[in-house]
């Protein structure tokens, strides 16, 4: 035989005893890895009446302080790609999971037909390479965004969140304004250059929330805005962080407070800042009166955060809205329709629920205590760094950090168990399931206890149908806006009445998503 020839069969046969030694140990070697696209800048999007828009969720490689990291994004976008339409209009949103988890996509504060809330209630989950039609009306004017519906801890947190902008039918809705900015407000976990890592088997962190050491502004860590001297801009702010309550201002300037979760205030009022818990949304007029540069800031008792900055310069724009913005409007439309349900105050509530928990503390303590971390936030004991106690109480009404340690870390949601309690019935989160009938007005008492063994504010949010805020401590509210979501502070007793006009089956819960996860939600029929 052939001195080639027998070289060739002699490669032939080590390369196929090759094949079966790979073959033996489990296989081929597994591929490389497919790398991620470069997320990319937020995008507006006109969505026209009666189209179909497609959403796709998939991962991104995102920059943050300077290092790429593996995020979440909707068609490529942290956030995701902000969608006008207009009051009144019916869209499409086709949906694609390209993930490798399941998801679901809710459109908060979005009075839709109960079978596209997104929730578990309403559907099932989204498998990876599946899609799903959601079909969406848009009734109200205003703010909303749209977010998972599943491991909102994790998916969330990482990048998926985006707008909704409904453009008012009423001319004049909102006042002139030279500019529009939509602003996310959240924050990251980063160990290491990366984003600290999440458990498949539950959720961590389910004492106080997975609070992020990184902030973030529309996924960056500093926003770049411009501006020219004399220009009014409107802010459209949303808080997508999973436990962290914002107080965002703009340094230097004026703000003037004109719209809420679900529209406009009945009464525009200069403020210095605004108070958003996780999902709530401000709409803020400012007046760039000079020229400078004005950071955005998030401030609590014991620290300011920049945020970015509004680099204002250049001529002066030629229309002025200076006397316009100075001049405070009260909206009669909203003051008639609140005259009505303030008619509720003196009644007494329908419902009343109890905002609670219960803990596997011994459980949590060992895990905490091998880690050398954790402190006791027993009863009425104030944790440190925590300031503007609540009178009579003890607590502090807003946690503005995460103090406690490793006993946060390694409380979980089968540890902890957070409690929506009806005090009626007895029962708890989801094996309540209120029945009302279409156009009743619920009025809803939220108790938030502050003798639990961790009191801590909570952001609770209906699906499916809007409220108002009637009063908080007894005191009544005197400025008005429809609301889906609202932050009860630890020890606070709030008055909601809830407008069942939307039927259908929903859910209500805390929009802090390791506080949802941990239990606390509950069902709700409008028949």
């Amino acid at each position: 035989m052939h001195k080639n020839t027998i070289l060739f069969i002699g490669l032939l046969v080590l390369l196929v005893l090759g094949i079966m030694a790979i073959s033996d140990k489990g296989g081929a070697p597994a591929p490389a890895p497919v790398k991620k696209p470069m997320s990319t800048r937020t995008q507006i999007v006109d969505v026209a009446n009666g189209s179909t828009y497609e959403l796709v969720a998939s991962e991104v490689t995102h920059t943050i302080d300077g290092k790429n990291v593996t995020m979440l994004a909707y068609n490529g976008m942290i956030p995701g790609p902000t969608l006008r339409v207009h009051e009144g209009d019916q869209v499409t949103i086709r949906f694609i999971n390209k993930m490798n988890m399941p998801t679901l996509l809710h459109s908060h504060g979005v009075r839709m037909d109960s079978p596209f809330d997104g929730s578990q209630l309403s559907q099932k989950d989204i498998l990876p390479g599946e899609s799903f039609d959601y079909a969406l009306k848009f009734p109200d004017a205003g703010v909303y965004w749209y977010h998972p519906h599943i491991r909102e801890d994790k998916q969330q947190n990482m990048g998926l969140y985006g707008n909704f902008i409904v453009i008012p039918k009423e001319e004049g809705y909102w006042p002139q304004a030279h500019h529009e900015e939509t602003l996310f407000l959240s924050d990251v976990l980063m160990e290491d250059g990366v984003i600290a890592p999440y458990s498949d088997k539950f959720v961590t962190h389910a004492l106080m929330g997975r609070f992020g050491n990184t902030l973030l502004v529309n996924g960056k860590t500093s926003a770049e805005i411009q501006g020219e001297p004399g220009e009014v801009h409107r802010f459209f702010v949303t808080n997508a962080a999973t436990t962290r309550t914002f107080n965002f201002g703009i340094a230097g300037t004026k703000m003037k407070l004109i719209g809420g979760d679900n529209g406009r205030y009945e009464k525009e009022t200069f403020v210095d800042s605004v108070v958003l818990a996780p999902s709530e949304r401000a709409v803020v007029d400012v007046y760039f009166e000079k020229a400078g540069t004005f950071a955005l800031e998030h401030t609590t008792p014991t620290k300011t955060y920049t945020l970015g900055r509004v680099s204002v310069s250049g001529e002066a724009p030629a229309v002025s809205l200076e006397s316009q913005f100075k001049t405070l409007r009260t909206n009669k439309a909203e003051t008639t329709a609140f005259m009505d349900l303030r008619h509720h105050l003196s009644r007494e509530p329908d419902k009343t629920l109890r905002l609670t928990l219960t803990s596997d503390m011994a459980t949590i303590m060992g895990y905490s205590g091998a880690m050398g971390g954790g402190h006791d936030h027993g009863s009425g004991q104030a944790m440190p760094g925590m300031s503007g106690m609540n009178a009579g109480t003890g607590v502090a009404p807003i946690e503005w950090e995460d103090d406690m340690g490793a006993m946060n870390v390694y409380s979980t949601s089968e540890t902890v168990k957070w409690i929506l309690h009806d005090e009626a019935t007895g029962l708890e989160n989801m094996d309540i399931d209120w029945k009302f009938k279409m156009g009743d007005m619920v009025k809803i008492r939220l108790v938030n206890d502050p003798s639990s063994m961790h009191p801590m504010q909570h952001p609770i949010h209906f699906h499916g149908n809007r409220f108002v805020v009637l009063s908080t401590n007894g005191t009544p509210n005197d400025n008005m806006v429809w609301k889906d979501t609202t932050l009860i502070r630890a020890g606070e007793t709030m008055d909601i009445v809830l407008e069942a006009t939307n039927p259908g089956k929903w859910m209500a819960h805390c929009h802090i998503a390791e506080h949802l996860h941990s239990g606390m939600m509950l069902g709700y029929t409008v028949e």
